[in-house]
């Protein structure tokens, strides 16, 4: 990303990522507690996405943003989906962690939506 908010927009993805990466222990954690697996390497990762990555060299603000908006948008369905099938299960804990989860993750598409009416 360039351009005269550089500065503004690269503290807050690094703020960002850092919740989606603690985010991503918890749920390695959680999975491991109730008899799961993990992830194991990167094309284990790539088998599992639903989220498409961005390859481009070069992408505007805006669109940036936007995309990260809808990306957090299509991550809260995920786990709201995932949330319905704890509940059917009756892991509570699991239902638990992931409504933090929402909740963080309804904040940052709040703020990716503002920023991004603003361009």
């Amino acid at each position: 990303m360039t351009g005269r908010h550089f500065r503004d927009y690269h503290l807050l993805l690094d703020e960002q990522s850092e919740q989606i990466f603690a985010m991503t222990d918890d749920i390695a954690e959680r999975a491991r507690k109730i008899g799961g697996t993990t992830l194991r390497s990167i094309s284990d990762i790539s088998r599992h996405q639903r989220l498409k990555d961005n390859n481009d060299e070069s992408v505007a603000p805006k669109e940036m943003l936007a995309e990260l908006s809808a990306d957090n948008q299509a991550l809260t369905r995920y786990f709201r989906s995932t949330h319905e099938i704890c509940e059917k299960y009756n892991d509570v804990a699991t239902a638990s962690e992931i409504e933090v989860w929402i909740d963080q993750t309804e904040r940052r598409t709040w703020f990716l939506s503002e920023i991004v009416q603003g361009l």
